[in-house]
C-alpha cells in the first residue's frame, strides 16, 4: 500500500500521524473533522499545531470550521 498518498478528503499535506489520527477518531472527510471540537482534534495523539492549521485551511476553503465547543 502507498502511504504517501492522501487520503480522499483530507488536506493532502496533512502529516500521516495527523492522518492517522483522524482516521483512528472516524473522521476520513472534512466533514467528518467538522463534527469535531478543534479541542477534540488537538488532543489526538500525531496531532500537532501544522496540522490544526492544515485543517482550519481546508474547513475554510471548505466553507467548514470546527463544531463549537457545548457551552
Amino acid at each position: 500500500m502507498d502511504d504517501t498518498r492522501p487520503s480522499a478528503g483530507l488536506p493532502p499535506g496533512l502529516s500521516r500521524p495527523a492522518r492517522r489520527a483522524l482516521e483512528g477518531a472516524g473522521a476520513s472527510t472534512l466533514e467528518d473533522v467538522a463534527r469535531m471540537t478543534e479541542d477534540a482534534v488537538r488532543g489526538l495523539h500525531g496531532m500537532g499545531p501544522k496540522g490544526i492549521g492544515q485543517l482550519r485551511e481546508a474547513l475554510a476553503a471548505r466553507g467548514l470550521h470546527f463544531r463549537a465547543p457545548a457551552p
